[in-house]
């Protein structure tokens, strides 16, 4: 086993509890600047609504709808879209999908031909905490992570444990307020050929400085160092 050692982290930027306007449909009448997305479970449906069409796809993939965008309608906190075939509703408060520790913006209610269903939708929130959550390795450096190189990060407790390519490592981590302190930090000692090496050394080099964590409103976490060097992470749990 190799010690790492990861000198205290700086104070981190405060975790934004809040998304990018636009997530969001723009005010009364108008449909969404981009894309915005909704999901529920049990049955698994999802909604798409565009500039141009609300499309539907619900009981597993049983049932799809797609039908011209009318425009959004100012509701209660919210908006509402209403065709003859789906009406949509869209209210501005947390909500979670149900089926994990997940968090988004909006509830949403939606009518499928007579058939009523209730999920989420907007951007994703950050975690409440890190403790629990499970994610997996997108890039590393502004490079993509090879595909045929399995990686994790995983926070539980007070320990962090994971692999970015190529060894296995773990170590304590605390927070106060907004400052991470990770490490020491303990690895195995393979040698991997290629990618795998080269994005653990970039990922071990951006943790011995401070570290600034943000969560875009995708639901991806990004730990910036210095220099403007990045990890970007999706989450698995």
């Amino acid at each position: 086993m190799t010690k790492i050692t990861l000198p205290a982290l700086a104070p981190l930027l405060l975790l934004t509890a809040c998304v990018p306007a636009a997530d969001a449909p723009q005010g009364p009448g108008a449909p969404p600047a981009a894309a915005y997305f909704a999901l529920g479970t049990e049955p698994g449906w999802t909604l798409e609504i565009t500039p141009g069409m609300l499309n539907y796809d619900g009981d597993y993939g049983d049932t799809k709808i797609v039908v011209a965008n009318p425009g959004a309608r100012p509701s209660f906190n919210g908006e509402r879209y209403v065709t003859p075939r789906l009406t949509v509703d869209i209210t501005h408060g947390e909500c979670s999908d149900g089926m994990s520790d997940r968090r988004y913006r909006d509830t949403v209610t939606l009518t499928a031909e007579g058939k009523t269903v209730k999920g989420c939708g907007g951007g994703v929130l950050p975690p409440a905490e890190l403790a629990g959550t499970n994610w997996t390795f997108a890039s590393i450096g502004g490079v993509a992570v090879a595909s045929d190189r399995p990686t994790s990060l995983a926070f539980e407790g007070a320990r962090l444990s994971g692999s970015a390519g190529c060894n296995r490592f773990s170590g304590g981590y605390k927070r106060d307020g907004q400052t991470l302190t990770a490490g020491p930090l303990m690895a195995t000692e393979m040698a991997c050929p290629g990618a795998g090496m080269t994005q653990e050394n970039a990922f071990f080099a951006l943790m011995r400085g401070p570290v600034s964590l943000s969560f875009p409103a995708d639901g991806t976490l990004i730990l910036t160092g210095a220099e403007g060097r990045t990890a970007v992470l999706k989450r698995v749990i």
